[in-house]
């Protein structure tokens, strides 16, 4: 039997406080043990170093930015906060090789890079500031939804306002350099990529779109070729959907879109030595507005978010096939968006 831990951001908009954390019992296959753990204002996005320290975006005061949290204690401790005028990141990735911290700001359009010091905290390091607009209403100027590393170890940012993929390359600073832009179809809104294992293939998914795009990398040049693009949505539905978070899993066989508005998860199998998707189930999350959604280690179980529902689903999953099966739906979290099992 296994007990793993798991950190949920949520918005703070309604019920919420901050962050919560909760145990997934692996014998009787439930979560478990809910728990306030820490105040913070729409803590929407956080991710987890090596070295237990969570970053996690904060709103404060008319600023926004990334806070650094001590996860070894309970209540979770504040060691550090990096804050500026205006609203916070979407997404933090973190590069263990490099010590470096990257946020990407979906309101400001731009990634920011900080360096890790010894004591956790973090030292703004560089600022890229993207430009651009789509079609959709969505897309009035540049949204950056999405900032971290390929395989070949740049970064990579995706712009949803801007219908861009943008690769960089990383000094061991932080410094950032534009090596390439992929643009995609007007319209696609692409909210968050994933990579093949064996790094060849990128899997794109469009939030305002409900696309999921199958991308050639060369990592030559940092670029990237479009090679078919599915629907996670099924062709009739006609009400709003949009798509937001991607998991591939460990042997690049499957992978898993959720659907905020269709309130489902679609699973593709994956073919052709990763360059073919073919969308073989989609399944109920129980709840509504699906938000992130995220497995243990081994990936038998998915755990998933609805933001609007205050409830969290968990699945199991069936390694051979891919697909999905409902173990719990009435599971408690406040305003649930971001789902992080803890190592």
């Amino acid at each position: 039997m296994a007990i793993y831990k798991i950190l949920f951001g949520t918005y703070t908009k309604r019920i919420s406080k901050g962050l919560y954390e909760a145990e997934l019992d692996t014998d009787s296959k439930q979560l478990k043990n809910p728990t306030f753990i820490g105040e913070l204002k729409n803590p929407t996005y956080l991710a987890i170093s090596k070295a237990n320290k969570v970053y996690a975006v904060e709103n404060r005061d008319g600023q926004g930015g990334v806070v650094t949290l001590d996860n070894s204690v309970r209540p979770i401790a504040e060691i550090d906060a990096q804050l500026s005028e205006g609203s916070a990141p979407a997404y933090i990735g973190v590069d263990e090789e490099r010590q470096l911290v990257f946020a990407g700001y979906y309101h400001r359009g731009t990634v920011e890079s900080y360096s890790i010091q010894a004591d956790g905290n973090l030292v703004l390091a560089d600022t890229w500031q993207n430009t651009g607009s789509g079609p959709r209403p969505e897309q009035t100027s540049s949204h950056v939804h999405f900032s971290n590393l390929t395989p070949d170890q740049r970064l990579v940012a995706v712009d949803l306002g801007a219908d861009e993929v943008i690769t960089f390359d990383v000094d061991a600073q932080g410094g950032l350099s534009e090596v390439s832009r992929f643009h995609t179809e007007e319209g696609f809104g692409p909210r968050h990529i994933r990579f093949s294992p064996d790094g060849h293939y990128a899997y794109l998914l469009g939030e305002l779109s409900s696309l999921l795009s199958v991308l050639k990398y060369h990592a030559e040049d940092g670029s990237f070729e479009h090679v078919m693009t599915a629907s996670t949505i099924p062709s009739d539905w006609t009400e709003h959907n949009g798509s937001a978070a991607l998991r591939l899993s460990a042997d690049g066989r499957f992978i898993y879109a959720s659907n905020r508005g269709h309130n489902s998860i679609a699973v593709f199998k994956i073919g052709n030595e990763g360059s073919e998707i073919e969308r073989i189930q989609l399944i109920s999350t129980e709840g509504a507005f699906p938000r992130d959604m995220n497995w243990d280690n081994k990936q038998e179980f998915l755990v998933v978010a609805n933001q609007d529902t205050d409830n969290v689903s968990l699945y199991a999953r069936d390694s051979d096939s891919g697909e999905l099966s409902l173990l719990q739906k009435d599971f408690a979290i406040p305003e649930g968006v971001r789902v992080v099992f803890e190592y």
